[in-house]
């Protein structure tokens, strides 16, 4: 009894789950890749729960995820949505603090997809409208897990949260009050540092 018990609890946390991310416009491959429910019945639970209903229109996405990091280092407004979110995505747990082998593939599971739709749910509900979809958000936090490209770093000066391009070959600045957040790329260069100072879990470890 306790099997079934575990097997059905486990089911309603991944349709939850897919049906929050429904909401947030997240295409099929994502949800199917946060809840482990095939294609087909993520479209089913679409035209049962969503399509033609009474709420907000929802968008079914189509083509590829954001893959880009540059994203959200373009503007400073999104650079500090990005840090905003990723401050809460640590918060709720969804976010480790050490780097992850494999970000992409180990991360991505029922229990991370909920504390992730928590935090990016807070996140919109502090800050409102962004240009951070779900889409992207999901994209930081393996990003930024992965810690080969972006990380999230406090600033010397003010403390406030800043994004750090580990790949760009300008300084990164803290949008808040201008202060270096990290070195360019070919400053770090010339003097061999290391790109990030923070430990590599396995996949054991996280």
């Amino acid at each position: 009894m306790r099997i079934s018990d575990d097997r059905y609890s486990r089911d309603r946390m991944r349709i939850d789950l897919a049906m929050r991310l429904i909401r947030h416009e997240a295409r099929t491959r994502t949800i199917r890749l946060w809840t482990g429910l095939t294609d087909d019945r993520i479209r089913k639970l679409y035209r049962s729960y969503v399509a033609g209903g009474d709420g907000p229109r929802v968008v079914r996405h189509r083509g590829k995820s954001p893959q880009q990091p540059g994203f959200f280092t373009r503007s400073d407004s999104v650079r500090q949505d990005a840090a905003a979110l990723a401050t809460l995505m640590q918060m709720f747990g969804a976010l480790p603090r050490q780097r992850v082998a494999d970000a992409g593939r180990v991360l991505p599971s029922a229990p991370r997809g909920e504390l992730l739709c928590n935090a990016y749910e807070s996140f919109r509900n502090l800050y409102g409208e962004s240009r951070i979809s779900f889409e992207h958000a999901a994209f930081l936090l393996i990003t930024l897990a992965r810690g080969d490209e972006l990380r999230l770093e406090p600033c010397p000066n003010c403390a406030s949260p800043g994004i750090v391009d580990l790949l760009a070959t300008r300084p990164s600045l803290c949008s808040p009050c201008g202060a270096q957040l990290a070195p360019g790329l070919g400053a770090r260069a010339a003097r061999a540092a290391p790109f990030g100072s923070v430990g590599l879990v396995t996949p054991q470890q996280c």
